[in-house]
């Protein structure tokens, strides 16, 4: 899978990262949908590289949860650091 098809799975990760965690993420719709898109590369980076994901549709659910799981994780890191003052 491509890039730019890691960037248009991350917007739509990004709008279920805000719709899962609506008071996490500061900030509003963008910076969800931009936490989606660096969600869904880091991701897709680190299921291949963990679980030797082979990460080469865009349709295949193994590609869906990896990106949303990593959307979560890094608007939690996100809203974590964001958070303190």
């Amino acid at each position: 899978m491509g890039f730019f098809s890691f960037i248009i799975l991350g917007l739509i990760v990004g709008v279920i990262v805000k719709a899962i965690m609506p008071g996490k993420v500061q900030g509003g719709w963008i910076t969800s949908i931009i936490l989606g898109v660096v969600g869904a590369i880091v991701g897709g980076w680190l299921g291949s590289i963990i679980f030797n994901a082979d990460l080469g549709s865009f349709f295949n659910i193994k590609t869906w949860l990896l990106s949303i799981g990593g959307g979560l994780v890094v608007a939690a890191a996100y809203g974590a650091i964001k958070g303190r003052k």
